[in-house]
């Protein structure tokens, strides 16, 4: 029955993301798009460049996940939380630059609305997520307790 519902509800959120404009090929050009703005970026593009050999597998990647995030596909399986830790000297600056590029891809392609809030939505919780976790990584609870403090 739980299997059952979830499967349900997986398909319920498919089929609204794609009612309102949400499917692979705009996900396809949103993650080509957002990622060549990155590449050239002054902050952002030398920590992509030093890591990132094989463009090609980390777009098709990128396309995996947020199809997974935005449409329940199930295509993408790793540790984003692991891999956003292992870069030293990430900070609010870092996530903040991103979200603002993203959030300005979405403004030039997003078809309505609709779309270009979801996006800017789930981008907003993921990074808040990621850098809730490195903070965690560095300082423990800590400082977690800290920045709620203040």
């Amino acid at each position: 029955m739980t299997s059952n519902h979830a499967e349900q509800a997986r398909a319920r959120k498919m089929a609204d993301a794609l009612a309102c404009g949400i499917d692979d090929a705009f996900i396809s050009q949103l993650v080509e798009r957002f990622y060549s703005t990155v590449r050239q970026d002054d902050m952002l593009g030398p920590i992509f460049a030093e890591r990132i050999g094989d463009w090609p597998h980390h777009l098709a990647r990128m396309k995996d996940f947020w199809a997974s995030i935005m449409l329940e596909s199930g295509r993408f399986s790793g540790n984003p939380m692991r891999k956003h830790i292992a870069i030293g000297g990430l900070d609010e600056a870092h996530f903040a630059r991103w979200q603002s590029l993203w959030n300005q891809t979405l403004d030039r392609i997003a078809p309505n609305a609709a779309v270009a809030d979801r996006f800017r939505e789930a981008a907003l919780r993921i990074g808040e997520s990621l850098l809730t976790g490195i903070k965690i990584d560095r300082g423990g609870l800590a400082a977690i307790s800290a920045r709620a403090s203040s």
